[in-house]
């Protein structure tokens, strides 16, 4: 069977102003050596006040903006960003690049003067102004990048776009079945090219209506694509990085971290829900769902020779340190409300909104009356919500505010003591442990703190600083 490598390059991979194109452009001709390559790409970065921020961001803002009958310059800065990308494009093929830029650009423009014309910069209509400014944009003109180089490459336009989804606009589900019977186009572009390109986080409903993940969601698309291909070739996914996994988040702790070469599929979207920046754990969960098992690397695009593999089951679980990663992460809300109501509300979260940002805390028991407290990683998200939510239980409570740091193991549970030695680093930097769940099955020990200050950063650390002496039974 034929190779095929899915290879997502996010917006820090491309850099600024497209910056790193020329480091991509060196990495697809390596993964391209002896497979076929299908390229997914974010938006890219640009600068604004000295700052690098996403084109996503930039035209979410300008959206804002438009709203409110106000021209705020942000699609100057986005043609100036790929009028400096177009640079990288031969003397031969930069006008029919410009050409796209142009029409994508005036597609987008067009959307946020729907915006301005009352008709709010929501759905279909945010849908097309990311997609056309950022990923698929990007898409069309790496295409030509890589044409330039002498590459056999394609772009898939959105017209045969092979990515379905359902009906939720702005934060939409792959429908996988239906997106095979749209897989035609695609297909035939992969066996006529080395090198596919494709953007990221963009989907389409069967009648045609621009969609999009929720942020990070070229993640998805990566697996989605692998989903598609996996039966006609070998397929595996490379996330390119600036640096493959290491035990902790590098701008919380400055010492000590190692590199992780190894993460099962459940520690990877464990890390993911918890605070690492791996890779959106819904792109794992899209691939259990569909009973795929597909090898993921996380490689550092700059030293290829440092990756972290993925795989559902490791070859070897038991290689590495039990304790894999310690994250935190900000923002986070209890909800405790009685059992029953919970029931209900859980099977909503699962099978209407397909939200699973949450985890199920242990129970508890007060005047006979049994309670759940579910912990939401996402307050925001609660306070979005409050009305959905507490129509199942009005005499629910919310308690928003917390932090949530994480220990990450499938083989911790070989560990004496790592309960105890989390929990008593956390208290000699003078953190109160508002609540703590350890479950072997889970191969995660959860800390909740008050989310004050930087205390998710010091418990991060202080539990970090422990991990030298933790060792196996």
């Amino acid at each position: 069977m034929e190779r095929l490598v899915v290879a997502k390059f996010g917006g820090s991979a491309i850099g600024p102003f497209g910056e790193s194109v020329p480091e991509i452009v060196g990495r697809i001709g390596e993964l391209g050596r002896d497979s076929r390559v299908i390229a997914v790409f974010s938006a890219p970065l640009t600068m604004e006040g000295g700052e690098r921020r996403s084109l996503t961001d930039v035209v979410l803002r300008s959206g804002a903006e438009a709203e409110r009958g106000v021209r705020d310059g942000g699609m100057d800065l986005v043609r100036e960003t790929y009028g400096r990308i177009l640079g990288m494009v031969s003397a031969e093929l930069r006008p029919a690049c410009r050409d796209t830029v142009e029409r994508f650009l005036g597609l987008a423009e067009e959307s946020l003067a729907r915006a301005g014309g009352g008709g709010g910069f929501a759905d279909e209509v945010r849908s097309r102004a990311l997609g056309f400014s950022g990923e698929l944009l990007m898409s069309g003109v790496m295409d030509f990048i890589l044409r330039s180089n002498g590459v056999s490459s394609a772009a898939v336009d959105f017209e045969n776009w092979p990515i379905i989804t359902d009906g939720n606009i702005e934060s939409t589900n792959f429908l996988a079945s239906e997106s095979q019977e749209r897989l035609g186009h695609a297909e035939r572009l992969v066996a006529g090219h080395r090198v596919v390109c494709m953007g990221g986080f963009i989907g389409r409903t069967p009648d045609g209506t621009a969609t999009t993940y929720e942020r990070g969601g070229s993640d998805r698309t990566a697996a989605d694509v692998g989903i598609l291909f996996h039966r006609k070739y070998d397929t595996r996914i490379d996330f390119e990085k600036d640096s493959s996994v290491v035990s902790a988040d590098p701008k919380i702790v400055g010492e000590g971290l190692t590199d992780v070469g190894s993460l099962s599929y459940n520690e990877a979207r464990l890390a993911g829900m918890f605070g690492m920046k791996i890779l959106d754990p819904i792109a794992i969960k899209e691939i259990l769902e569909n009973g795929v098992d597909i090898p993921i690397t996380v490689t550092d695009m700059r030293s290829p020779g440092k990756a972290t593999t993925i795989e559902r089951s490791p070859r070897d679980p038991g290689a590495g340190h039990p304790l894999k990663i310690v994250t935190g992460r900000r923002n986070c809300a209890i909800i405790r409300m009685e059992g029953d109501a919970a029931q209900g509300l859980l099977s909503s979260l699962e099978h209407e909104k397909r939200y699973s940002e949450y985890v199920i805390l242990s129970p508890f028991t007060r005047d006979g009356i049994g309670f759940a407290r579910i912990l939401f990683l996402d307050g925001d998200y609660v306070r979005r919500n409050e009305k959905y939510l507490l129509g199942f239980d009005s005499l629910a409570s919310i308690t928003y505010n917390r932090g949530v740091v994480t220990l990450i193991g499938d083989q911790m549970w070989r560990v004496q003591q790592i309960a105890s030695r989390a929990s008593s680093s956390v208290g000699e930097v003078g953190l109160n442990i508002l609540n703590m769940d350890a479950q072997e099955e889970t191969s995660r020990i959860i800390l909740v703190v008050e989310d004050s200050g930087d205390s998710v950063a010091r418990a991060v650390r202080a539990i970090h600083s422990e991990r030298p002496r933790i060792r196996f039974v």
